[in-house]
């Protein structure tokens, strides 16, 4: 919800698959932070009448929020945003690299829709 507040989209739009693959607004402000396009993230009618630093802040709540077991509230009060945020960071840069090499790996991609067809196609053994 946070993040719908920052940018002013919906958490699901279909309309960002013409331009990108993240119909998800998670996944599609997680692509923007990584790449530092924060000005990118917030929404256009606050016509830069905002502080970026704010938005960063506010980024890396929403962002923390999405962990599988996330720990916002003992974040806010003890350990601090700066720890917690370097924390996702770097698990998050982990979960990317080994996904690409879990694609380099089984040469996911393209293909691997057919095979998954194919597979499913041949039926039960």
């Amino acid at each position: 919800m946070l993040l719908e507040l920052v940018t002013g989209q919906r958490a699901i739009d279909f309309s960002r698959i013409e331009e990108e693959d993240d119909v998800l607004l998670l996944d599609h402000v997680k692509k923007l932070q990584q790449e530092s396009k924060l000005e990118d993230i917030v929404d256009c009618n606050l016509a830069r009448n905002y502080d970026i630093d704010q938005v960063e802040i506010m980024v890396q709540i929403a962002l923390l929020c999405t962990q599988s077991t996330p720990e916002v509230v003992r974040m806010l009060e003890e350990e601090g945003l700066a720890e917690r945020w370097e924390v996702w960071r770097n698990f998050e840069k982990m979960r990317r690299l080994e996904n690409e090499r879990l694609q380099r790996r089984f040469n996911w991609g393209v293909h691997s829709i057919n095979l998954q067809e194919d597979i499913e196609l041949s039926g039960g053994r």
